[in-house]
């Protein structure tokens, strides 16, 4: 089956917000085996929804429609959508009251306009929306279907799979063919080197494609496992995972949803280990990937953004002399710093970070992208020097990332000094 994207929305045409919701929209959709034919960005104008649409469909089965559901004068997708197939409006009462019973349990004030997020053209079907107000809708034409949705990405991130993918899966009811895939995460290895790994391998199994998808600063790769048995189809991605796991296991953190973060976190917890983090250059992101996991209480007793020379002296007790000889970026600082926020909070240990993020800073010996990061147990001490070629924002996100790295590889024994 050909599906299709369009996302409808000014500020996406005008480059003030980024389009996330078809890169999700589409990775699901190729886990079912369906082909994106194409995905495309219009405005909020009535002649280029129209064309949009009609493109896509020339081309397509089904289009996934988001944005432009909500109750301002700018959203007019639904109205758009209407007129593009000479269909009148119509307003769902049942709906209506659903929506006005959320704005009283939230005690949010109603005015009027948000009744038009009731509002679809005639044959059409509402899609339920369980964290929002604007519901969505599903209209079949011509033997194509159309199912549109708000923008908002949390809230398609509910109402796609829940609300949308059903009918999809509907409109082949008679299909025979079993999809199933694994999505294998990778860090500290280049995609090139990735596809260079993956190539040798020559995987010549039946029914298996792979996919490269950078995401920085990681690599996940695909494993889609096609054919006409269920059965056959599990033997196959199985064999193809255990090939790749062998060739790259150094790399791989985790597997399908697990997050490196999630990953540190149970480690942690399992092993009912605390920790702190002491960070200068990555200015607190440790520590906030750390606590978006639920009951990172349990582990992390606190984190510290020891950003300049005098913080580093007085809050982690590194010696002022010892920065006056190494430099605050080195290997001795950044252990006295894993050390110090170890002992300050008396956690079983303590992780550091301190380097040159850039774009100024650097010198001949040290040059941006210099990075320190040390672990401290209080048996034992180790670093490591990184040096980055990105710009100031990804030597940070990098460098949270291999914080976390090493200290999973700590917590699993796979490189007890980080490596």
């Amino acid at each position: 089956m050909k599906i299709g994207i369009l996302t409808i929305g000014n500020e996406l045409t005008t480059g003030r917000i980024h389009d996330t919701n078809s890169a999700f929209i589409a990775a699901s959709l190729n886990a079912l085996g369906w082909q994106v034919t194409l995905a495309m960005a219009v405005g909020d104008d009535n002649d280029s929804i129209k064309k949009g649409l009609d493109y896509i469909l020339a081309l397509s089965d089904a289009v996934v429609v988001t944005g432009g559901l909500g109750p301002t004068a700018d959203d007019m997708t639904t109205a758009a959508i209407a007129k593009a197939y000479g269909l009148d409006l119509y307003t769902d009462e049942d709906v209506l009251q659903e929506i006005k019973s959320r704005f009283e349990r939230y005690r949010i004030e109603w005015t009027p306009n948000n009744a038009k997020q009731a509002m679809f053209p005639v044959g059409a079907r509402p899609i339920y929306n369980p964290t929002g107000t604007a519901w969505g809708f599903a209209l079949r034409t011509a033997g194509k279907l159309i199912t549109v949705i708000p923008g908002v990405p949390s809230e398609v991130k509910r109402m796609f799979p829940e609300g949308v993918l059903p009918l999809l899966k509907d409109l082949q009811p008679g299909s025979r063919e079993f999809v199933l895939s694994r999505t294998i995460k990778l860090f500290g290895l280049s995609e090139a080197k990735v596809d260079q790994t993956v190539t040798e391998l020559k995987l010549r199994i039946p029914g298996i494609s792979i996919g490269f998808y950078p995401r920085f600063p990681e690599n996940h790769l695909v494993l889609t496992s096609r054919g006409p048995s269920e059965e056959n189809v599990r033997k196959n991605l199985a064999k193809a995972e255990r090939r790749v796991t062998e060739a790259l296991r150094k790399y791989i953190f985790g597997y399908d949803n697990e997050t490196l973060d999630g990953i540190v976190a149970s480690l942690l917890t399992q092993k009912k280990r605390t920790l702190a983090v002491a960070e200068s250059c990555t200015g607190g992101l440790i520590a906030d990937r750390l606590t978006n996991i639920p009951g990172s209480s349990l582990f992390l007793e606190r984190g510290i953004i020891t950003y300049s020379n005098e913080s580093k002296i007085q809050l982690l007790g590194v010696p002022a002399e010892i920065i006056e000889k190494f430099g605050a970026v080195s290997e001795e600082v950044a252990l006295l710093m894993a050390e110090g926020v170890r002992k300050l909070a008396v956690t079983d240990i303590g992780i550091a970070v301190t380097g040159i993020a850039g774009p100024a800073g650097g010198t001949d010996s040290k040059p941006v992208g210099t990075v320190y990061i040390a672990l401290a147990d209080g048996t034992k001490s180790f670093s490591r020097l990184f040096h980055f070629r990105w710009e100031r924002r990804r030597v940070k996100e990098i460098s949270a990332q291999w914080a976390l790295e090493m200290l999973r590889r700590y917590l699993t024994e796979e490189g007890p000094d980080g490596r």
